[in-house]
């Protein structure tokens, strides 16, 4: 499995909270989205069988059109694999979100912790509806599975593959840059998984400069 995090949106180039905002790609994330596909086209076997899935937010749903364009795949959108919801923050400056933002305690419930922002949801919410959307991808026996998503939602979508219970999340987490790609895969023997690569992003230095 393949999981990228969309490139550059105009949000983050607006200074705007994302979330369930629905920016588009930026130009640079246009062109960070045909390596990504470059990336993946070389990485997988011309007439392996491949699934694309993707949250239904544009510039997710704009990066799996790149992508399934090269791999000849249609990308299937599922809006369980969105960001965060930050509710009544969406869309507004950063800035508005930092001077209403409550952070989750050092000490004490984090998964179920509410940032006080009205209609946002918490981790646990976050986390069970990106869970359910994995299992729902998993059920599949295909050899390569391609999932585009945000860099929030990355870690529930590593944890879930791994089967690490939502518990455990209430400190780690899985980072990605923008437009990165994480590596996953389970050996033909044992089942293990492994993350094989995190966040990686060496296939945009070259082709973005």
């Amino acid at each position: 499995m393949y999981v990228i995090t969309h490139p550059e949106s105009t949000h983050h180039v607006d200074g705007l909270v994302g979330g369930w905002y629905d920016s588009p790609l930026t130009a640079t994330g246009l062109r960070a989205a045909a390596a990504i596909a470059e990336t993946l086209r070389a990485a997988i076997p011309a007439h392996a069988e491949v699934e694309l899935y993707a949250s239904d937010l544009r510039r997710t749903a704009q990066t799996a059109d790149v992508i399934g364009e090269l791999l000849r795949v249609p990308p299937v959108l599922d809006p369980r694999l969105r960001e965060k919801s930050y509710g009544e923050a969406e869309g507004k400056p950063q800035e508005w979100l930092r001077e209403r933002f409550l952070t989750p305690p050092a000490v004490g419930e984090r998964i179920g912790h509410h940032d006080g922002i009205p209609g946002s949801e918490t981790m646990g919410e976050f986390g069970e509806r990106v869970y359910a959307a994995m299992a729902a991808i998993m059920v599949s026996d295909c050899a390569y599975q391609i999932v585009v998503t945000h860099g929030g939602a990355l870690t529930f979508t590593v944890a879930s593959w791994t089967k690490l219970p939502i518990d455990a999340l209430a400190y780690a987490r899985f980072h990605g840059a923008s437009g990165s790609i994480t590596e996953l895969r389970e050996d033909d023997y044992f089942r293990n998984r492994q993350v094989v690569r995190l966040g990686d992003t060496s296939h945009l230095a070259t082709t973005l400069g």
